[in-house]
């Protein structure tokens, strides 16, 4: 495939509807206006398709006020929002150029009865994963990743922070028992002083006695 094949399968439509000539048809046409867009409905009989490709075009003619106006449209055209088929034509021809010579009920084409009005849209080619949808993939698995990577983390935050309360509250405790120790040990210092002191002054007491 050459770069200007290449380029105009990308502008292909991916499916197109099912229009043959004859059929009467409503085309909803973007109409851009300043700032504004609408849509326009152009109603006909379509008279002729040529061409193929990108550059596919089917032609639509209507009696508008007793005069015959026909305007050609792309198919593949983004401007072309949808096509409705209304009416099945009857019809052995693949140009209907004698309808221009017609007026009144003779400038219309005999309908098909029994015809199905809904058909498939002819696929033109097969849409295959873009990179939006990929990047979309991805990025849902690097939310999930992230997820959890967090959940572990928060983990991990949690257990860190169970192991530093336990470890305060072992230092208190072995700080309360140091200093439970410590003011036992200054209070039996304090009753041995007082008793060597009681005893002192016993003998004391005794010496002067004695003397």
């Amino acid at each position: 495939m050459d770069i200007i094949n290449s380029i105009e399968h990308e502008q292909l439509k991916s499916t197109i509807p099912d229009i043959k000539v004859g059929d009467t048809v409503r085309v909803h046409q973007k109409i851009k206006e300043g700032n504004r867009q609408r849509i326009q409905v152009f109603e006909g009989i379509v008279i002729k398709k040529q061409n193929g490709g990108l550059n596919e075009t089917f032609t639509v003619r209507r009696i508008s006020y007793g005069v015959g106006v026909e305007k050609t449209f792309l198919i593949h055209s983004p401007l072309i929002e949808k096509v409705e088929v209304k009416r099945v034509g009857d019809v052995r021809r693949a140009k209907l150029y004698y309808l221009r010579d017609r007026v009144g009920k003779a400038a219309k084409t005999k309908e098909k009865v029994g015809a199905n009005l809904k058909r498939d849209e002819i696929v033109v080619k097969e849409e295959v994963p873009g990179e939006s949808e990929v990047a979309e993939e991805v990025t849902a698995e690097n939310v999930a990743t992230v997820e959890a990577t967090a959940e572990e983390a928060v983990v991990e935050k949690a257990a860190e922070k169970v192991e530093a309360v336990k470890e305060e509250a072992k230092a208190e405790v072995e700080a309360s028992a140091d200093e439970t120790k410590a003011e036992v040990e200054e209070k039996a210092e304090a009753e041995e002083a007082k008793a060597e002191a009681t005893e002192k002054a016993e003998e004391a007491k005794t010496d002067e006695a004695a003397e």
